[in-house]
């Protein structure tokens, strides 16, 4: 290990050891650890969970094949493709729908050889091409990592609980998700799709319902019995994911592939408890991926920290793995949300650090008002215009310029949150979103090293 190496260890080591020591809670927290983790916990069962956004290659230009070139695909267990889409009736579905279903961006736009993971351009009659054959050929170049199909999202949680209501209905959307995604059964659009021609692209599904029993966007419906009913659809899903392995099993001698489950679930008290119970549904889950972030968000009149490891009276990482410990969940299925992006407001004033402080509104961002990918807040931080502040006792940045203030995540920050995933004995850092991240992968790598390197 080099120098450099041993004193950042010793930097996010030492952090944690103050944070444990002064924070409120900590002691309970850590005392809520399941037996046989903690810090014996081996580092290569640590999970390294990325989200690839499917619209991310248009203005972003974030490709399959930079998640390689950046050193981030060797060092992820996992990538979340955001998102798959649930249809009125009840169905996982595709095509080329404009904000329903992108299937060119899926399997059906051609990449050259310059956006190829392997540097041989598509052509024009082979099934599968676009993002899921990438994600194919990078799996072949990173053996172990695996891809997991995202459903839902913000947006696109719609039909959720329409979807499970009954246990017929249940049974219709897992076997419709497992037959398009898992074994890759793509309408046909042109040369591409066809039966099987997104086979072996997928190791599991991710579960991203937001939310069961509680309001989510505008358009998204939900009902007290979403609780009982997203039980259910996981035990559905581990049950034909089950029995689809047996299949493949029988049919190839015996060879047992494992599909994995998992979800992503909300930081809020009131959320997990209408939602979800938790006891049961995680001996169904493989891990679950806990909203480590957008604890205060830019449309909010007071600036605040999105993301803080601890926050007295407020939401916080250790807040989230408490509460969900406290409901049944196994600390070491629990995987620790961490952004790549930062909630920034304008018009901030009452002096100070900025934080706390009455603001006029979300602050210009390049996508989104109020949104900012790390990459470019970076940027700002080197710039001199802004100042960088730090929670050393909450495990939080923030930068703030006398008007402008965005609350983020910094390699600093997530070493001392990798710390406390490793302390806690817990499943391991999941990212929002690999697009977010520096072209040499600088977030991820500070995971890495934080987690253990692989």
């Amino acid at each position: 290990m080099r120098r450099n190496t041993l004193v950042r260890t010793a930097v996010a080591v030492g952090s944690l050891s103050l944070i444990a020591a002064l924070s409120p809670g900590a002691a309970s927290a850590a005392g809520e650890r399941s037996p046989g983790h903690g810090d014996r916990h081996e580092r290569a069962d640590l999970k390294r969970v990325g989200y690839f956004t499917q619209w991310g290659v248009y203005g972003r230009d974030f490709q399959v094949k930079d998640m390689d070139t950046s050193g981030q695909a060797g060092r992820l267990t996992h990538i979340n493709y955001a998102f798959g889409n649930v249809s009125a009736d009840g169905k996982c579905f595709t095509g080329n729908i404009p904000g329903e279903a992108d299937a060119w961006a899926d399997y059906a736009r051609p990449l050259d050889a310059a956006d190829s993971v392997d540097g041989v351009a598509d052509t024009a009659e082979q099934p599968l091409a676009g993002n899921f054959n990438q994600l194919r050929e990078l799996k072949a170049k990173h053996p172990g990592l695996k891809a997991m199909i995202s459903l839902g999202g913000w947006s696109w949680s719609t039909h959720f609980s329409d979807a499970v209501r009954t246990p017929e209905s249940r049974k219709a959307l897992v076997a419709s998700c497992i037959d398009l995604y898992i074994k890759g059964n793509l309408p046909v659009d042109g040369a591409r799709g066809g039966q099987g021609a997104a086979a072996g692209v997928f190791d599991g599904i991710d579960l991203d319902w937001e939310w069961p029993g509680s309001a989510g966007d505008t358009d998204t419906v939900y009902r007290p019995e979403d609780k009982k009913n997203f039980t259910a659809l996981v035990r559905e899903f581990r049950v034909q994911l089950d029995a689809y392995e047996k299949a493949q099993a029988k049919q190839h001698g015996g060879k047992r592939k494992h599909y994995e489950l998992s979800a992503f679930v909300p930081t809020a008290p009131a959320k997990i408890d209408a939602g979800f119970e938790v006891a049961k549904i995680m001996r169904d889950f493989d891990f679950v991926n806990l909203q480590g972030y957008d604890f205060h968000v830019s449309g909010e009149s007071t600036t605040a920290q999105q993301s803080a490891l601890f926050a007295r009276g407020d939401f916080s990482v250790d807040q989230t793995v408490r509460d969900w410990l406290r409901r049944g969940a196994p600390a070491h299925k629990l995987v620790v949300g961490m952004p790549f992006y930062g909630q920034g407001w304008t018009g901030v004033t009452g002096g100070g650090d900025g934080l706390g402080q009455p603001a006029t509104g979300p602050a210009p961002a390049t996508w989104a008002a109020g949104y900012e990918d790390y990459k470019a807040l970076k940027k700002l931080a080197d710039s001199g215009t802004y100042k960088v502040h730090r929670n050393l006792l909450g495990g939080h940045a923030w930068l703030f310029d006398g008007t402008t203030l965005w609350t983020y995540d910094d390699p600093q920050v997530l070493r001392v949150k990798s710390a406390y995933v490793r302390a806690m004995g817990l499943g391991g850092a999941m990212f929002w979103s690999l697009d977010g991240d520096t072209a040499d992968g600088e977030l991820t790598a500070a995971v890495d090293r934080g987690l253990g390197r692989r």
